[in-house]
């Protein structure tokens, strides 16, 4: 058992330092990384979920598409929102959530992503403010690859 162990942590040495190599030398992760909370592996899995940024018209669709928006029920005057959709990749929508738990926890920088995502989860939870924070982070990271910017960590940054 020790020994497929030791197997096992090597193999998984050698994967994380591909993907390492993967995303420096990728332009387009080296800037989604500049969000807080985002990695190698979630600037990654967000690259390849999403393939063409271009084929979204509002960057506010690509939480649709990755399943992050409430499902809708509807039927004469009855109108409920319910559970995320979950459509779309699942391993990116994980990546995702992990990195707005990361943002919300780990990083101590303030930024108004953050003060906001603090907000909303004393309000409603910490839970549903993962998956909000989650669906505002693929927002994000959508218009930083369009844009070609980095993220901006004050609203001063963004005016200039």
């Amino acid at each position: 058992m020790v020994a497929v162990r030791d197997s096992l942590l090597k193999q998984i040495a050698v994967c994380d330092r591909a993907i390492r190599r993967l995303a420096k030398t990728d332009d387009t992760a080296r800037r989604l990384m500049t969000v807080p909370g985002v990695g190698p592996v979630v600037a990654l899995a967000y690259i390849f979920a999403i393939d063409d940024p271009q084929r979204f018209t509002h960057a506010r669709d690509v939480g649709a598409y990755l399943g992050l928006t409430p499902k809708r029920y509807q039927s004469g005057e009855v109108d409920r929102a319910g559970r995320i959709s979950k459509c779309g990749d699942g391993f990116a929508r994980t990546c995702l959530y992990e990195a707005a738990g990361v943002l919300l926890t780990k990083v101590k920088r303030w930024s108004p992503l953050k003060a906001w995502g603090v907000r909303l989860m004393k309000r409603v939870g910490a839970m549903k403010a993962k998956v909000a924070v989650a669906r505002k982070l693929a927002v994000i990271l959508h218009r930083i690859w369009t844009d070609g910017t980095d993220f901006w960590w004050t609203k001063e940054a963004a005016k200039a």
